[in-house]
């Protein structure tokens, strides 16, 4: 069975209802935050490794972070997994005016100058 993004999402708001685990429930953005340092480390260390099915993996576990920490927030009413992916979204298009708008950047250097640049200007605001 394929699944898609909304599946995972779900999978996380059953987890933390009412019938889900204990220990999922019972988790804070505080509590999880050695969780978070650990699969990123072991992400890090597959990517050093140069191991494609291990990074599979740990990428899934960074991604579980993001979406755990998106669902508590959502029950604090705070925001949700779209309003993560909406500012992504709107990061990403921001700083690279040289992909979509009409600044040019021929260059990686020139590319990380932009993206810095829009970077700096974004917190001026």
């Amino acid at each position: 069975m394929k699944i898609s993004f909304p599946d995972l999402v779900e999978t996380f708001a059953i987890l933390r209802g009412p019938n889900g685990c204990p220990w999922d429930k019972k988790q804070t953005h505080e509590s999880l935050i050695e969780c978070l340092r650990n699969e990123s480390q072991e992400l890090i260390d597959a990517i050093e490794k140069k191991d494609p099915e291990n990074m599979k993996e740990e990428l899934g576990d960074v991604l579980l972070q993001v979406l755990m920490h998106a669902q508590i927030a959502k029950e604090e009413g705070l925001f949700s997994i779209d309003d993560v992916m909406q500012t992504l979204y709107d990061k990403l298009h921001y700083r690279h005016p040289h992909v979509f708008g009409d600044v040019k950047a021929a260059t990686p250097e020139e590319a990380l100058q932009v993206w810095r640049d829009m970077k700096r200007k974004s917190r001026e605001k």
